[in-house]
């Protein structure tokens, strides 16, 4: 599968991986992300029922606190 992850072509073996599957594989270890799968919000309770399939586009914000 081919898909764009934040503006970059990305391929995976698998025909189909969750968000959760996809943070993993691409290391993302934050704690408050914000994630649009072909634009739309991804609640943070459905990224282990969230489909990323072929040609979808996947944008994971990084969410910075500070003062």
């Amino acid at each position: 599968m081919r898909i764009t992850l934040n503006n970059n072509i990305e391929s995976f073996i698998e025909d189909t991986l969750t968000i959760n599957e996809v943070l993993v594989r691409k290391n993302f270890t934050f704690k408050m992300l914000v994630i649009k799968l072909n634009g739309a919000l991804v609640k943070k309770t459905d990224y282990n029922v969230t489909n990323v399939q072929d040609g979808d586009e996947l944008s994971i914000l990084h969410l910075i606190s500070g003062g």
